[in-house]
């Protein structure tokens, strides 16, 4: 079974998923189904197309499709794409490539909200005849004004009590482009002291003269999301139309646009966003990044959008495991990142390729070993999993290792390449120390002479000395040069706030240091390297193969994740 129809929005029976873990939201679908068996879960995931999604939108993906999945549902895609100043076919199209990578599909669900225009539009005037909707003159700077406070209620606009025919005639001359932008909207006739400002006479049309990716110039005034969203709910069925704390607010307009137009009676449910440290997770600002050239694309591995992740060579296997282990919750929490690369590595550990690759090379020349003779050593591919086989390095005369494994006066504990001392090179020979070449202008070290002893190689014969340094390396005439980006936090502090600098306040937070580029040399096997192979460079990280930059002539590996973690369950 592929991996896209396991995690399809649609599946029988025995395709059920029970990994999720239960929450308050399934607990909600378990006592609907007790009232009523056949009651159908019928989910959507509604994504503006006006950026890339975020790891934050895989915790949404995740949800509604699992809910869907788990419950023998339906989930939608449906594009919510009522503000064309801000939206393209390319973020569109970024958005399903993200939705197929995670493993989930929509089918033959595909909608926008562009779809019900005209049926909008219709609504819109249903309301107006039902006196529940106005148009009305005030500037947007004036409706703040008459807004009130949430302390003091709100001035009815002078525009409240027009006629239902002078109001229908004014919608009917909006649409028909007759005014500018700003000079009229439609708003909502509820209730000007309502505590809950979202009800204070609410907009539901603007004006707005900007071609449209999907309905060209076709329209010249635009729903607003609180008026788009439950009647696209509403027209598609969706029984659990779930959102983000943030809407909670809305929810009582929701059912006020649903409960005045008589449709169907789609309901809201509210959980909390995903908040992880160190990270960005407001498209805002990670469209600046982008359009300031503080990161290479949204695709930066730096990023968290999930084509980033996704660049990186973080796996959809780690992002699912990663969303089902945070959960689902009503209040809102941080996230520490750390969990998010421990789950990478727990997906990575028994698939990645182990291999040999030196960073910051250091040349050592074992004066002892023939200098015509190459070895073809043995190594198995990952110890987790031997059916991944093995491999054969080569081995010669003339090799690299690392520079922090060799130091010159060790301290204490320092159980690496030092004056005298002995190590052992990962499946090949124990080497000692017998002479250090400098730079006679610098004094830098850039040689380092080695003996070793024939009877020591790994796998084969007694093994009747004491070594406790293992070193990685590779064979100087055999390695395979190479670009190693090391990437870091975006951010320097580890909870993302808007400060009084404005748009600056999280400029001023990134983190000079997250990316590291080195030339270093990898093991040959690596020419061979595709870019849905994963890797972890022994001792090192683990890497994929940049799969945009990266050619034939150039290898460049992202660094994924650290070997080490720095989590630790609650």
């Amino acid at each position: 079974m592929s991996t896209e129809t396991n995690l399809s929005g649609k599946n029988d029976e025995k395709e059920t998923n029970t990994a999720i873990p239960s929450n308050f939201i399934e607990t909600i679908i378990k006592e609907d189904k007790e009232k009523k068996s056949d009651f159908n879960v019928h989910t959507r995931f509604p994504p503006e197309p006006n950026g890339y999604l975020h790891i934050g939108h895989a915790k949404s993906i995740c949800l509604n499709f699992g809910l869907a999945l788990k419950y023998n549902g339906l989930c939608n895609l449906r594009f919510d794409d009522t503000n064309p100043s801000k939206e393209d076919t390319e973020y569109v199209d970024s958005i399903k490539e993200d939705i197929r990578w995670l493993g989930f599909s929509w089918d033959d669900r595909l909608f926008y909200a562009s779809d019900y225009f005209n049926e909008m539009y219709d609504f819109a005037v249903r309301l107006i005849e039902k006196d529940k909707a106005f148009v009305c003159d005030l500037t947007a700077e004036q409706m703040r004004e008459y807004r009130g406070t949430l302390t003091e209620p709100g001035k009815e606009s002078p525009y409240r009590n027009r006629s239902v025919e002078e109001n229908l005639k004014l919608f009917q001359e909006m649409k028909d482009g007759k005014f500018a932008e700003g000079a009229k909207v439609l708003r909502a006739k509820i209730d000007m002291a309502s505590p809950n400002l979202n009800l204070r006479d609410p907009v539901l049309y603007r004006i707005m003269k900007t071609h449209h990716h999907r309905t060209g110039d076709n329209w010249v005034i635009y729903p607003m999301y609180d008026f788009a969203h439950p009647i696209s709910d509403s027209l598609e069925e969706i029984t659990y139309s779930v959102c983000t704390l943030e809407f909670e607010a809305h929810r009582p307009l929701y059912n006020w646009v649903i409960e005045n137009l008589e449709i169907f009676p789609s309901r809201q449910y509210e959980f909390s966003r995903l908040n992880l440290t160190n990270t960005v997770m407001s498209k805002r600002y990670l469209r600046q990044f982008v359009e300031e050239g503080k990161v290479n694309g949204w695709d930066d591995p730096r990023m968290p959008t999930i084509s980033g992740l996704r660049r990186r060579g973080v796996t959809p296997e780690a992002v699912r495991d990663f969303c089902d282990r945070i959960g689902v919750a009503r209040s809102n929490s941080i996230v520490d990142f750390a969990l998010l690369e421990h789950c990478i590595r727990e997906d990575l550990s028994p698939k990645a390729l182990r291999v040999m690759a030196v960073l910051r090379p250091l040349k050592v020349i074992i004066e002892n070993y023939p200098k015509d003779k190459v070895e073809d050593l043995i190594a198995e591919n990952n110890p987790e999993n031997p059916d991944m086989g093995t491999r054969t390095i080569p081995f010669s005369r003339e090799i690299y290792i690392e520079q922090e494994d060799f130091n010159e006066n060790p301290p204490k504990k320092f159980f690496r390449l030092s004056p005298e001392n002995e190590v052992r090179l990962k499946h090949a020979y124990v080497i000692k120390c017998e002479e250090v070449i400098k730079d006679e202008k610098t004094g830098e070290i850039i040689e380092v002479r080695c003996t070793y002893d024939p009877d020591s190689k790994s796998g084969t014969g007694p093994l009747n000395r004491k070594v406790k340094g293992v070193l990685h390396w590779v064979s100087k005439n055999h390695a395979v040069k190479a670009e190693a980006r090391l990437y870091e936090h975006l951010l320097i502090e580890s909870e993302e706030a808007e400060t009084e600098d404005g748009d600056n306040g999280l400029i001023n937070k990134l983190n000079p240091n997250s990316l590291e580029v080195l030339e270093c040399y990898v093991e040959p096997s690596l020419q061979e390297a595709s870019t849905e192979d994963r890797f972890q460079f022994i001792r090192n990280a683990y890497f994929a193969l940049d799969p945009v930059d990266s050619s034939k002539d150039k290898l460049v590996f992202n660094r994924i994740v650290s070997l080490k973690s720095s989590w630790k369950p609650e």
